[in-house]
């Protein structure tokens, strides 16, 4: 983030808005036509999910990516590695069971090197008699006191050793205590305490995981050749043709530096997005850019462009203001652009790490930056997690041509595991469509439902099942007053491809 810091001294003094600069509130003007739009998820912010084969040709430990959780198990021991109290204190190999401060998050060096990041956000590191620690949060990548060179067993690869940073190898004692104090050779026996058994519990993939996977000349090959494939102008004609209005398109914070935006990230984003444009503009498709992924990431997920999962956005107004002025630079561009319809602040922000009072500071401040060029609708995404949907509602009343997204999944809680299909269509006609009205009010802001999908809980649902479900969300959200956007227009998975359901008869517009 240092290198995004030093960039933005370029833009700031010219491009931002003083976040305190107030609003007079004004009646929101009604979209003419609410948008039937889908999204473009996984082209210009990479979701692994959606596009796997972007990850196959990382030759070297491609299981381990920035942001891979993983486990360590002494072999002589039979202890896991923990991190005592979830950091701040010494790293022992002395628990017989693993949880949260066991579990450790990598930043990827080099294909073999490696910073180990715990619980509590500390960094493995060594005190001064060679004892593992993990007591200081702050690191870079060429930190040499926090790297350990990371070899693998040519027949096991889950059984690793550590070289740490003074040239020697980790080592398990039995008193539980972790030195790097072990010499170089070794038999990888069940008798060598420098040898421990590798678990990868969790991975992340995006942007930052496949670029910085790669290595940047490799990662600028393949990210071109995504970007150049994987949307194509045809894919624009086949929308228009099938009764889609506009398209929501995912950007990256990098994405206002290209091509030389900071490392890992590569660039040629920025062309493939003045291609949509262009081929929006050409078949009559409105163009929604949202700003997928902020800088120090509003929600820890590999889609907003994290390294590990840490959600710092919002939380200093260093990040607050980078993000406007990224908003601003995307603004300045566009804003003639007769394709251009709305921007999106950002997308997702999470509750409680992104607080209200920090969003509506930004929201206020990115909401002028856009004003500065141009009077396209401004998207205010709802915070997840939050129990009051209606939480931005009043505070967006203020600002003209403004709009309020929500995303609505029938997944991702517990309270949809066991659900018939029918009672899926129930939830969507009595809970969406309550809370759908209840963000509509006189003179408020629009309301967009920016994220969907024709998907449920339900393992035996039939080709009939989904179309009554796509249909009874249809008619539900077709009633949001700026439109909605279904998630998303290509996918591996076959109900998340609105062109898959489309050719095969699921959804009809």
């Amino acid at each position: 983030m240092e290198s995004f810091s030093c960039l933005l001294l370029l833009f700031l003094f010219s491009c931002l808005s003083p976040i305190s600069q107030s609003i007079r509130p004004t009646p929101t003007i009604r979209s003419p036509s609410p948008v039937k739009a889908v999204n473009l998820g996984g082209w210009l912010v990479t979701e692994g999910w959606i596009t796997p084969n972007l990850f196959d040709e990382i030759p070297v430990n491609k299981d381990l990516l920035d942001g891979t959780q993983i486990q360590l198990k002494s072999i002589t021991q039979n202890n896991f590695f923990s991190a005592e109290n979830g950091g701040g204190s010494v790293v022992d190999a002395n628990r017989p069971s693993a949880s949260g401060w066991e579990t450790f998050k990598l930043w990827r060096i080099t294909e073999s090197t490696f910073q180990f990041r715990v619980f509590n956000w500390q960094f493995f590191g060594l005190d001064d008699q060679a004892r593992l620690v993990a007591v200081s949060t702050s690191t870079d990548d060429s930190d040499s006191s926090k790297t350990f060179e990371l070899v693998r067993n040519d027949d096991d690869p889950n059984r690793i050793r550590l070289k740490a940073p003074n040239g020697s190898f980790l080592q398990a004692n039995s008193d539980g205590s972790v030195t790097a104090n072990h010499p170089e050779d070794t038999n990888w026996g069940d008798d060598d305490p420098s040898v421990f058994l590798l678990n990868v519990v969790g991975q992340l993939q995006g942007e930052f995981q496949v670029t910085n996977g790669y290595g940047h000349d490799k990662a600028s090959s393949v990210m071109t050749e995504h970007w150049n494939t994987f949307i194509v102008e045809d894919d624009f004609k086949f929308m228009s043709h099938n009764g889609i209005t506009a398209v929501r398109i995912q950007v990256g914070w990098w994405i206002m530096f290209d091509p030389n935006p900071p490392s890992p990230f590569v660039g040629g984003s920025l062309q493939a997005l003045d291609n949509a444009v262009n081929w929006a503009e050409k078949y009559k498709l409105k163009v929604i850019i949202d700003l997928h992924a902020a800088p120090g990431s509003q929600n820890g997920w590999e889609h907003s462009g994290t390294r590990d999962g840490l959600l710092s956005w919002g939380q200093t107004d260093d990040t607050i203001d980078q993000t406007v002025a990224i908003i601003n630079f995307l603004a300045s561009r566009y804003a003639s652009r007769s394709g251009l319809y709305a921007i999106e602040l950002i997308n997702e922000p999470l509750a409680p790490g992104v607080t209200l009072d920090s969003l509506e500071r930004y929201y206020k401040a990115g909401y002028n930056a856009v004003r500065n060029y141009t009077d396209v609708y401004v998207i205010m995404s709802n915070r997840l997690s939050i129990d009051d949907p209606t939480e931005l509602v009043q505070f967006a009343s203020g600002f003209a041509r403004s709009v309020i997204d929500v995303h609505y999944y029938n997944l991702f809680s517990s309270i949809f595991e066991g659900m018939t299909v029918q009672q899926n269509i129930n939830y969507v006609y009595d809970n969406r469509a309550s809370t759908l009205g209840s963000l509509m009010v006189s003179n408020g802001p629009l309301i967009f439902i920016g994220e969907w999908v024709d998907e449920m809980d339900e393992s035996n649902a039939s080709e009939g099942d989904y179309q009554h479900f796509g249909a009874a969300q249809l008619d539900v959200y077709g009633r949001a007053t700026f439109g909605w956007s279904y998630w998303t227009l290509k996918n591996v998975d076959e109900h998340w491809s609105l062109e898959w359901m489309i050719k095969n008869g699921y959804i009809t517009l």
